[in-house]
């Protein structure tokens, strides 16, 4: 394969682009089940918005800490799972920083073309939604630099967990499915956070980056993990009564991936264990997300 293609793949972890559309096409059909109006041409559109918003999220974060990702001394890890080549292509050059800021730009203003052509009001709250977490990623990379408190995670992860809520407001309205939906999906964020932290732990030291693991030690991250995990299951109980049995279910396998994960983790303590149960997390997110459109469909 083409090196300038293999560094586009990784640039954009695209082996992972549809756990972002799946995820973002949950909230989507989770509003048909409230508001009239769904087709399947509305849902390609919003899986296109899906899919172009959040590649233009990674070009963004890759961009901003361009000269940090220099530092890094573990590649094997992290680095290798979030990209099928396990390279950074801006620090190694593969891809020049105005290329990527160029490239981050147009899948921007793809996705604002595409959120133009929602009716109104939505399109004005999707487009909100999009300029806030490309403004919350930038302020999350920079934080992160120098902070005695985890502000950039406890602020920065919003952004994440607003993604399903623009899914809804494609067709919704600012209303309790889409609060719930965002208290639901923010603590796992955070937790999932946690556990990528915890993985990383040994870059974040070298580039300087203050996050739990580095401000807390491995123990305080597993802590940081379970606590979340254990807000979030308190909301998915919240959540999962406006929900059908669907729904419910996958929130249960869900929930029991987790419990199993935090073990794990709270037993070894250490980022290759956590590098080993990461993929529980996304595989449970995948069931949310997925769990929750079947239900809506049904």
């Amino acid at each position: 394969m083409n090196a300038t293609l293999r560094a586009y793949i990784d640039l954009l972890r695209l082996q992972f682009f549809f756990a972002w559309v799946i995820l973002f096409c949950s909230g989507y059909l989770l509003a048909t089940t409230v508001y009239s109006g769904f087709s399947f041409f509305d849902l390609v559109k919003v899986a296109l918005i899906a899919f172009f918003g959040f590649e233009a999220g990674f070009v963004l974060n890759d961009y901003v800490d361009r000269d940090f990702d220099k530092k890094d001394v573990e590649i094997g890890r992290l680095t290798k799972y979030w990209r099928a080549f396990g390279t950074r292509p801006i620090p190694l050059g593969l891809i020049a920083p105005k290329t990527a800021l160029a490239l981050f730009f147009i899948l921007a203003a793809i996705t604002t073309l595409l959120v133009a052509t929602l009716p109104f009001p939505n399109s004005l709250y999707v487009f909100l939604i999009m300029v806030y977490c490309y403004a919350v990623e930038v302020f999350y990379q920079i934080k992160k630099r120098h902070q005695n408190y985890p502000v950039a995670q406890i602020i920065g992860r919003t952004d994440f967990a607003m993604f399903p809520v623009a899914g809804y407001l494609c067709l919704g309205s600012p209303d309790a499915n889409a609060l719930l939906y965002f208290v639901f999906f923010y603590p796992f964020a955070l937790a999932h956070l946690g556990v990528n932290d915890l993985i990383d732990v040994g870059n974040d030291q070298a580039r300087g980056m203050n996050t739990p693991a580095t401000l807390y030690g491995l123990a305080g991250t597993t802590v940081w993990i379970a606590s979340f995990t254990a807000i979030h299951a308190v909301m998915a109980i919240v959540f999962a009564a406006r929900l059908g049995w669907i729904a419910r279910a996958g929130f249960v396998v869900g929930l029991a991936l987790l419990v199993g994960a935090n073990y794990v983790i709270a037993k070894n303590r250490t980022p290759d264990a956590a590098l080993a149960v990461l993929p529980l997390f996304h595989v449970t997110m995948l069931i949310y997300a997925g769990s929750i459109a079947l239900d809506s469909i049904v």
